[in-house]
């Protein structure tokens, strides 16, 4: 464990480790999002929540299918839009309203542009997406997950 590391939560509850990863072959076989946009998704969401495990993790995702000058961008997407889909923009900003949904309250407007670009079943996947990755959040950064050393 590394030095920052408090408790590495999966092994020591790996039944509810379990559960949680679960949703990652729902989320990745069985939805109709694209592989990639969840990725991004996966990515935004743990920017917001400062997850260094799950930065790391969700970038070399990815970076398997993305330019890295285009994940150097997605903290400041909105700044770039023609650098990324319409979808990917809206699934960006719903990601966001999501997450920081203490502050945003996931507000009648924002609503209406997620689903305005989403099938109703894609918006709830999308925000399952979202959820899980939160919660995942809330696992490995409160708990410092070690990121993998590296040369």
């Amino acid at each position: 464990m590394s030095e920052n590391a408090r408790l590495i939560w999966n092994e020591i509850a790996p039944e509810g480790a379990k559960a949680l990863f679960a949703i990652h072959p729902y989320l990745l076989n069985e939805t109709a999002l694209p592989a990639e946009l969840i990725h991004l998704v996966f990515l935004r969401v743990s920017q917001i929540n400062g997850c260094a495990y799950c930065i790391d993790l969700h970038t070399r995702d990815l970076l398997k299918t993305m330019a890295a000058d285009k994940v150097a961008l997605i903290p400041v997407w909105a700044e770039v839009p023609h650098l990324f889909p319409h979808h990917y923009r809206a699934a960006l900003a719903w990601a966001e309203e999501v997450t920081l949904i203490a502050e945003t309250r996931a507000s009648d407007a924002a609503y209406a542009a997620a689903a305005a670009v989403f099938a109703p079943k894609e918006l709830v996947d999308l925000t399952i997406t979202i959820a899980a990755m939160n919660a995942f959040n809330r696992l490995g950064a409160p708990f410092r997950l070690p990121v993998k050393a590296r040369p």
